[in-house]
C-alpha cells in the first residue's frame, strides 16, 4: 500500500517575493493560519516552531531555503498525543512565476500508513492556503476556527 502524500496547488495574483514573506514571517501567518507565529532564523539547518497561542504545536528544521523560490522544512506534530507519536514529515513549498501570477504548490509527504497526522493536514492545509490566497489577493482573510476541521490545537 502506497504511503500518503499530500499536493496542493494554487494561483495567486501577487510576487513570489511577498508570497514568500507571507510564508515565512509571523506577521504574516497569525493572519490566515489560525493566529500562529512561525519561529526560525530560517537558515539551512535551524529549527522551526509553529507556535498558535503560546503554545508549540508543531517543530522541525530547515532543509531548504532559496528566496523567493522553494522553502522546505520536516514537520512534528505536538499538540495531539497520538500524532506526536507519529515520525516527522517533511512540508516543501514552491514558487514559480506563472504569467501575473505565482504558482504555490505544497507538498506534505512522508506519512505511514493509516496517519492521524494526514488525515489532519488535509483538511487543514486547504483552508489555510484558502486564507493565505485571499490575504495576499484582498487584503482580507477569512476566519475559521481551527475546532471546526477537528483541530485540537489549545
Amino acid at each position: 500500500m502506497p504511503k500518503p502524500e499530500f499536493v496542493y496547488v494554487t494561483y495567486i495574483e501577487t510576487t513570489p517575493e511577498k508570497l514568500w514573506d507571507a510564508l515565512t514571517s509571523s506577521e504574516f501567518t497569525q493572519q490566515y493560519w489560525f493566529d500562529t507565529e512561525l519561529r526560525s532564523n530560517w537558515t539551512v539547518g535551524a529549527p522551526v516552531a509553529l507556535v498558535m497561542n503560546g503554545k508549540v504545536t508543531d517543530t522541525g528544521e530547515i532543509l531548504e531555503f532559496d528566496r523567493p523560490r522553494r522553502l522546505a522544512y520536516t514537520f512534528k506534530h505536538e499538540a495531539d498525543p497520538e500524532m506526536r507519536k507519529e515520525p516527522a514529515t517533511k512540508v516543501v513549498f514552491t514558487l514559480e512565476p506563472f504569467g501575473s501570477v505565482v504558482k504555490l504548490t505544497v507538498t506534505h509527504d512522508g506519512f505511514g500508513v493509516g496517519s492521524k497526522l494526514f488525515e489532519g493536514i488535509s483538511s487543514g492545509w486547504p483552508v489555510i492556503l484558502s486564507g493565505l490566497k485571499s490575504l495576499l489577493e484582498t487584503g482580507k482573510v477569512f476566519r475559521i476556527a481551527p475546532e471546526t476541521l477537528g483541530l485540537d490545537c489549545a
